[in-house]
């Protein structure tokens, strides 16, 4: 049972809202004012027993097909073409409008099931507009309300009645089949390599982010142009390099909090370090004409506290003339402004013609398997007793700090734990002494590394004594 929808309707008709309904999910932005989406979204949805894809799609609007409004129109098609039904949103509280009546002609064009939807019909503000709609001549409407889940069985029975095949129950020998593929994956390896790695691409309004992954993924996949901000939602696009599963997320261009007055672009930032935060690779995208603004610097600060592995991108590199020495002087910038990921990859790349691409998803691929990287803790201490006793940590009010073992707790960031005593007393410089060491010595560039400490004795001395 795999089939697509395609949500399509005038702006700010609660399409958004449907889609978060149907995924259970806040994936989509939601405002009152019209034209939030603009890119078209997919995610898993479900209603009972069904489970299908679900596409998100920006209002349908009139316009040039250079203009904004007309590139989001194009974006909308391509989702009706992929789509195997429509479900055609309709805001029952307003009725029919002149825009509902062209699109629906459009929509009847395109030969697929069309499932008419007549949204915010809780109450009797609805009533009327769910009867005008009969005169759009898509058959007969679903009173809905997807803001309160109101009317989904009557959702559940229409798509039943417009894809049977797709709905159908699956037969005995689909179900043996699927029980047989789940008893051969309990057999397999324990390591998922089949499990998307999940990267975002960050960074200021206009840097080029969507064309970077439009250019990644070989179609016109997000919407582009030459207006910053275009991009709201956080996009996330599935795909493969070198046979490799991707979840890779456009976000929307972060300016300075201080700037950030308009609730829709509030919502958006949110949005977009909240992609942060679920991803394992950041991708920084910076404007190579202007780079390393002290927006860049907080955007890479950011995904470092947030314990992400940091990749550098110098975007629009086809605008560079004098490239050799110009990559020098940045990877010598990086290195000086960023300490905190020091080491980080910084690769030119152009989404306008292509360049660099092989070298940035290999980048990207290194340094996700460092971030995941584990080191044995007999190397860890014959390291640490060799860089204590020619460095010792300083003296605080007369008395020595000891640092007696460590271990690497976990991975993803590579985290470490001291064991001694007085460690809460432990400078911070020596910290960043310690943590510049473990980086060197132990090949660990462009991901945070965290240190914990813990005062008392040796944990393990206590389990030689025994034996």
């Amino acid at each position: 049972m795999s089939f697509s929808l395609a949500i399509i309707g005038r702006p700010n008709v609660g399409k958004s809202t449907l889609f978060n309904r149907l995924t259970g999910k806040k994936l989509a932005l939601v405002d009152d004012r019209p034209g939030v989406t603009r890119d078209r979204r997919e995610g898993d949805a479900r209603l009972a027993d069904l489970r299908f894809t679900i596409i998100d799609t920006a209002g349908l609007e009139e316009g040039a097909q250079a203009s904004l409004e007309g590139r989001m129109r194009a974006q909308t098609e391509n989702a009706v073409l992929i789509a195997d039904a429509i479900l055609f949103v309709i805001d029952a509280r307003v009725g029919i409008m002149p825009d509902d009546k062209y699109f629906a002609d459009l929509v009847r064009r395109a030969g697929k099931p069309v499932i008419l939807i007549a949204n915010k019909a809780e109450g009797k503000a609805g009533e009327q507009g769910v009867i005008e709609s009969f005169a759009l001549g898509l058959g007969d409407p679903v009173p809905l309300s997807a803001e309160h889940g109101e009317g989904m069985s009557d959702l559940y029975d229409a798509l039943r009645l417009a894809l049977p095949e797709e709905t159908a129950e699956p037969d005995d020998e689909e179900i043996e089949f699927v029980e047989k593929l789940h008893d051969d994956d309990e057999d397999g390896s324990d390591l998922d390599i089949t499990k998307p790695l999940r990267i975002t691409v960050v960074g200021r309004p206009n840097a080029g982010k969507s064309t970077l992954i439009n250019r990644l993924l070989g179609e016109e996949r997000l919407l582009t142009g030459p207006e910053a901000g275009i991009t709201r939602d956080s996009i996330g696009v599935d795909f493969e390099w070198n046979h490799r599963a991707i979840k890779l997320f456009d976000t929307a261009g972060l300016r300075k909090r201080a700037r950030v007055v308009d609730k829709l672009e509030k919502l958006s930032a949110a949005d977009a370090l909240r992609a942060v935060r679920f991803s394992e690779v950041v991708v920084l995208l910076v404007d190579s004409t202007i780079p390393f603004e002290k927006q860049d610097l907080t955007i890479a600060d950011l995904a470092a506290r947030e314990g992400r592995a940091v990749v550098i991108a110098l975007g629009k590199w086809d605008l560079i003339e004098d490239r050799g020495s110009k990559l020098t002087l940045l990877r010598e910038e990086a290195e000086r402004l960023l300490p905190q990921v020091r080491g980080c990859p910084v690769t030119p790349v152009s989404g306008a013609s292509g360049q660099g691409l092989e070298g940035l998803m290999s980048s990207i691929f290194h340094t996700h398997e460092i971030w995941n990287k584990r080191i044995a803790t007999a190397k860890l201490n014959r390291w640490l007793l060799s860089t204590v006793e020619e460095t010792p940590p300083p003296a605080v009010s007369g008395r020595r700090i000891k640092i007696r073992y460590m271990t690497q707790a976990k991975s993803r960031p590579p985290h470490f734990v001291l064991f001694g005593n007085q460690l809460e007393e432990l400078p911070a410089s020596y910290e960043r002494y310690l943590i510049n060491g473990l980086r060197k010595t132990f090949a660990l560039p462009g991901v945070p590394i965290r240190i914990s400490k813990k005062s008392g004795e040796n944990p393990f001395e206590g389990k030689k004594r025994q034996r």
